[in-house]
């Protein structure tokens, strides 16, 4: 076996293939249509599966009546998730599935079910935190230093309140499923983040063997952290197959439901005190938050976020318990949150010490737990933003349309998950890639492609890659941003391994000692002397009636070099602001970001900037709005769930830190750092543009009004 040197990724400029603007391997195929996902999915036979959630916010089932769906013709089984005595305690709860052979019958069938409720007292809002009453449990005071003191002898402190609220997983393919029972297993296609994980979830609440199910799924139209369990719907649809014979049943999340039930990233609310010296150094913080996430309440952001080292810190949480959907991971999970309440704050205290909020932050990297990559970040992104001549002092913009500029930062993990390769030389040169990954649209497929075509030193048209199936090698779920770097990993290592063996087998050919050889160009020659080769084809014909095959495997505790962890990035924003209208437009944003080795500078600049544009909605449009009076979510559909369009994004300028000293940690994903900061920036802008904080997000005409009215300059 290969020792762990063999393994490390080749040097910057000696890559051939890796770190390469490659374009995606599937982009041809998703562009045209040909590409299928979950919603696509036909089969013979199929029937068609309806969900019915609960209409009320908290309410007991006291009867249930299914008689008259039961006689339609055409509805094949009826799956309850519910019985009389039943608590639910969100609007959209899974209720009752039917199966028919049509979308329109079951549609039908699911109207003719009759579901007597007690409707029982809710709370759905959590912006008063004293009129939640019991609902809110605190967490317990924690104290670093002492604040007390260290807020008297400040030379200046300041005082906010600012909120953030629930946003709803809004994939544009809704979760769900098609599963077939037969005799010799269940047949399972889901929209799923965790191919290899999946199936055993869906196995366990079947109370049937794991190996039993088998997945498949080839390409998913987004998740964000919110598809990784089966599901209630999954159990309800596997059954509703079991009891029509074994056909196939294809049910999908209607939009309403989508929004109601599949995931949220939870609020963040906090009155937040912070203080500086005179020399603009942060001395203490203080902050009493709370959040809700749905009936399981809602963590502790992770602040002050990134300046974990200030000296004298109070923090105090509550978790509030509503009756609404539960949260779900969402794109670096309570990260956006943070930044935002953080970065709002330091942004009101730089204007309080009449300081730059780039000399201000610049000036208290030294707080955080890497200064060096947070002060080449700020300097490159200020550059790219023009900082210098565009940023004015708060308000000072003139006329009614006024532009203002603002910041923010974050950090993110991305270690690389536990994953599992296999690769396979054939005799006839050609080469087969295996893992039980998925690709989420960010380029997994051709990342994977792209390790083995440098190991090999063969086109990437040679590779055969075959992954979205369980019965391949397990590969981790994709969430975290682990999946590059474990993927690529375990990659890196399968194709040394079989590679190594490939070169015992040519070696007495070309009479030398394996280990003098390397592949380079579709040929296996002798180090140092190109003269002395074999083509690939031909090396491969030695190996006589056995291929090779080998396996890869990345230690998410062990990456040997391969992969890292903990990244900084520096994100900017640039608005016009509108105040007679209150309408905020985006001109232009900056993200700089350290990512370790990128394998492809494409795709990673592409992942920068869906995530810019997923924070922008947050910033601008999104978010979940709530009845107290009904219990009612008033914004389930794409309607009213307002999303950012190609017109809403403005110039987008993603960086990537790619100096030699950020390449030698290896691998790190970046799925999810760049969505952190964006709300934070833009807000920072607005406020810098109009001249008084907006305290809340999204930033609407109407909140960006109420607060130039209520300003007291």
């Amino acid at each position: 076996m290969p020792n762990v040197s063999d393994y490390q990724w080749p040097p910057m400029e000696t890559r051939k293939v890796i770190g390469k603007r490659i374009s995606r391997v599937d982009g041809l195929p998703k562009a045209s249509g040909r590409a299928k996902y979950a919603y696509d999915f036909y089969r013979k036979d199929l029937l068609f599966g309806v969900l019915v959630g609960c209409p009320y916010a908290h309410a007991r089932v006291k009867s249930i009546d299914d008689s008259a769906a039961k006689a339609m013709k055409g509805v094949t089984a009826i799956e309850w998730s519910v019985k009389p005595g039943s608590e639910l305690q969100w609007q959209g709860q899974e209720i009752v599935a039917v199966a028919a052979e049509t979308e329109e019958t079951a549609r039908d069938a699911a109207r003719a079910i009759k579901v007597e409720y007690e409707v029982l007292p809710h709370v759905v809002r959590e912006d008063d935190l004293a009129a939640v009453g019991n609902r809110a449990k605190a967490a317990g005071e924690q104290v670093t230093g002492d604040p007390d003191t260290a807020f008297k002898s400040a030379a200046q402190v300041h005082e906010g309140f600012y909120h953030i609220p629930v946003l709803t997983h809004c994939c544009l393919e809704a979760h769900g499923q098609t599963v077939e029972w037969t005799p010799n297993g269940i047949n399972y296609w889901p929209s799923t983040q965790g191919v290899s994980t999946v199936g055993g979830d869906l196995a366990q609440n079947l109370n049937v063997p794991a190996n039993t199910v088998h997945v498949d799924m080839q390409n998913v139209g987004g998740g964000f952290g919110s598809k990784f369990s089966a599901d209630h719907w999954g159990v309800m649809c596997a059954n509703l197959s079991k009891n029509s014979g074994g056909r196939p049943v294809k049910m999908m999340l209607e939009r309403n439901l989508e929004l109601m039930t599949a995931g949220n990233r939870p609020s963040g609310f906090a009155q937040i005190k912070v203080a500086a010296d005179q020399d603009g150094k942060i001395v203490a913080w203080q902050s009493k938050s709370w959040a809700t996430g749905g009936i399981g309440g809602g963590g502790a952001p992770p602040i002050p976020y990134v300046f974990t080292n200030i000296p004298h810190v109070r923090l105090n949480h509550s978790a509030v318990a509503t009756n609404c959907g539960g949260s779900r991971a969402w794109r670096a999970p309570n990260h956006p949150q943070a930044s935002y309440l953080t970065c709002s704050a330091l942004d009101d205290l730089a204007h309080k010490l009449n300081m730059d909020p780039v000399e201000f932050f610049d000036k208290n990297f030294e707080l955080t737990a890497r200064a060096d990559t947070y002060k080449w970040q700020i300097r490159k992104a200020a550059e790219l933003m023009e900082w210098a001549s565009k940023y004015k002092p708060r308000g000072s913009s003139p006329g009614p349309v006024k532009s203002g500029v603002g910041l923010a930062v974050c950090t993110w993990g991305g270690g690389g998950h536990t994953s599992n390769c296999l690769a396979t030389i054939n005799r006839d040169g050609s080469v087969v890639i295996e893992l039980g990954t998925q690709d989420l649209g960010v380029g997994a497929r051709t990342i994977i492609m792209q390790v083995a075509a440098e190991t090999y030193g063969l086109p990437l048209s040679m590779i055969d890659l075959r992954i979205g199936k369980n019965s391949y090698p397990v590969s981790g779920p994709s969430g975290g941003s682990t999946t590059s770097g474990g993927v690529s990993s375990s990659t890196r290592k399968a194709t040394v391994n079989a590679l190594e063996k490939l070169y015992e087998a040519v070696a007495p050919s070309l009479g030398v000692q394996p280990n003098q050889l390397q592949a380079v160009d579709a040929r296996i020659q002798v180090k140092g002397d190109p003269s002395k080769a074999i083509p690939w084809k031909q090396a491969c014909a030695k190996l006589g009636t056995t291929p090779i095959q080998e396996k890869g495997f990345n230690d998410q505790r062990r990456p040997e070099g391969l992969n890292a962890s903990g990244v900084g990035g520096v994100q900017m924003a640039e608005v016009s602001v509108d105040t007679e209208t209150g309408i905020v437009r985006m001109k232009k944003f900056v993200a700089v970001q350290d990512v370790g080795l990128v394998l492809n500078p494409k795709l990673a600049e592409s992942q920068m900037n869906g995530a810019v544009i997923m924070g922008i909605c947050g910033a601008l449009l999104e978010e979940r709005v709530m009845d107290q009076q009904t219990g009612k979510m008033l914004n389930a559909d794409m309607e009213f769930y307002k999303l950012a369009g190609i017109g809403d994004v403005g110039e987008i300028v993603s960086v990537l830190d790619m100096r030699p000293t950020t390449d030698k940690r290896g691998v790190i994903g970046i799925g999810e750092p760049c969505a952190v900061g964006v709300v934070a920036a833009i807000a920072n802008a607005v406020t810098n543009a109009i001249g008084v904080r907006v305290s809340g997000v999204p930033m609407t005409p109407n909140r960006v009004l109420a607060a130039l009215e209520g300003r007291t300059a």
